[in-house]
């Protein structure tokens, strides 16, 4: 009777256990500029993002090491920065060997799901339980994973990964949002075509932020809500001009908001500098694991718990042409900031910077524009095309990075700290610049998973 009371003590202990771990909820949208959410002070009508913003904690400067896709995801799955990994192209694929999420938190008895648009490869790298509809979270798979865990006691760790607002932004309610009525930022020219495209965008956001609803009433449905830690990111920004494709703050910093009831104090917002690949660590750590040391990223769970409103002095950036759609054959642009400066370097300034971003309707009709005469247009083509070698930015000033200080004297002592420590990023990840560049090609599509876009031309929207 002593070692059956025992027993039963033990079975009960391990499956209390298994209900104090907690689960984890990564949701995240696809080219989204983070400016452009609600309670990051943008226009989009984001209810269900604002609402976890006010139960849970927002992070004002949260970066990703690549602006694209492919890249980032590779990113926050491995918590190796792009270059390391080997997944630094767009339509890209992981070194053999290199270890994901489903290799730290699988041994600590989560099961590990991705529902919605993938961009990884090769599978071995990331064997995730798979889910997805044209692209998206499948909900009812979502539903089922949830209660299965419930009732087996689980643990679960899910990356419900969205695809919107990735063009062509044909998803969402756009009477919301009339063209004449909203609001352009300040370095886009006023184009009617700038407006459409606009008010499609920010339809599609808003669709996004249904999404994140569905996913938390399926928490709730399944009681899970109180013991799950909830993330949601932005990505990279929108493929409109000075966002995705980008180093700029626009292209790399993110939305972060966290909502872990017991954990995070309600309604509350850091400063912390955190990064994509810092997001395993955390969660391997919350899980009650020790991250691996061959990790870019470091856990922010201090950050989390309000202990401490820093966590990293630098982030970096790195974007590479070769391979994208309509990209310059080798323009690569690698950056480095801190908590005011931002310091890019154009490794190739003496050609074009293209992407598909030039062969939309909003951007040609800027050209348009600038070939009627229209001065303003014109210098905004120039800029987004031809880069100089050096920019230097006073982000806390300037957050749309336009006054480049980088032949500025009195900041010449910046610009050579900032320049030092990306030399010393670069050598620690093993990028050797322009030949790294020249070898994207190397790292692109052996053994997708999905297919890269067709096509280079984004074909103007019909109105609806």
């Amino acid at each position: 009777m002593r070692n059956l009371l025992l027993l039963v003590s033990v079975l009960l202990t391990a499956d209390l256990a298994a209900f104090d771990r907690p689960n984890f909820l990564f949701i995240i949208a696809d080219d989204l500029t983070h400016r452009d959410l609600g309670c990051y002070g943008g226009q989009a009508h984001t209810p269900n993002i604002d609402g976890l913003a006010g139960e849970g904690m927002r992070f004002t400067r949260c970066f990703q090491a690549a602006p694209m896709c492919s890249p980032t995801r590779h990113n926050i799955y491995t918590g190796l920065y792009p270059v390391k990994s080997g997944a630094y192209p767009n339509h890209t694929f992981a070194k053999d060997g290199t270890k994901s999420v489903v290799h730290y938190l699988k041994p600590l008895g989560y099961r590990v799901a991705l529902s919605g648009k993938q961009h990884i490869a090769p599978a071995e790298v990331f064997p995730f339980e798979r889910s997805g509809k044209q692209n998206n979270p499948d909900m009812e798979a979502v539903d089922k994973l949830f209660r299965e865990c419930r009732e087996n006691g689980t643990p679960f760790c899910l990356f419900a990964c969205s695809n919107e607002p990735h063009t062509p932004w044909n998803k969402g309610d756009r009477s919301k949002y009339p063209p004449e009525k909203i609001k352009l930022p300040k370095h886009f020219v006023d184009t009617p075509e700038t407006r459409e495209g606009m008010s499609r965008y920010l339809a599609e956001i808003t669709y996004f932020d249904g999404q994140v609803g569905e996913l938390l009433k399926l928490l709730g449905k399944h009681g899970l809500a109180s013991n799950t830690l909830v993330m949601v990111v932005s990505e990279q920004g929108a493929s409109l001009p000075f966002g995705k494709w980008t180093c700029y703050d626009t292209g790399l910093q993110s939305a972060m908001v966290v909502r872990w009831p017991g954990k995070v104090k309600a309604g509350a917002v850091t400063d912390a500098m955190v990064e994509y690949v810092d997001v395993l660590p955390t969660f391997v750590s919350a899980a009650g694991g020790k991250p691996a040391k061959v990790l870019d990223g470091r856990s922010f769970l201090p950050v989390l718990a309000g202990e401490t409103d820093r966590h990293k002095s630098h982030v970096y950036g790195l974007m590479t042409t070769r391979g994208i759609i309509n990209g310059s054959d080798h323009f690569g642009i690698r950056s480095v900031r801190d908590g005011r400066f931002k310091y890019i370097w154009n490794l190739t300034p003496e050609i074009e910077f293209r992407n598909a971003c030039v062969k939309s309707p909003e951007f040609e009709s800027w050209e348009a524009a600038a070939a009627k005469g229209d001065a303003d247009a014109a210098e905004k083509v120039r800029r987004y095309k031809q880069r100089p070698g050096e920019e230097l930015y006073d982000v806390s000033v300037d957050p749309l990075e336009w006054k480049n200080l980088a032949n500025d004297p009195k900041f010449a002592e910046i610009k050579s700290e900032l320049r030092a420590r990306l030399d010393d990023w670069m050598t620690s990840q093993g990028d050797q610049g322009q030949q790294t560049e020249l070898e994207a090609g190397e790292h692109q599509h052996r053994g997708k998973t999905e297919a890269p876009a067709k096509g280079g031309k984004r074909k103007a929207r019909k109105k609806k």
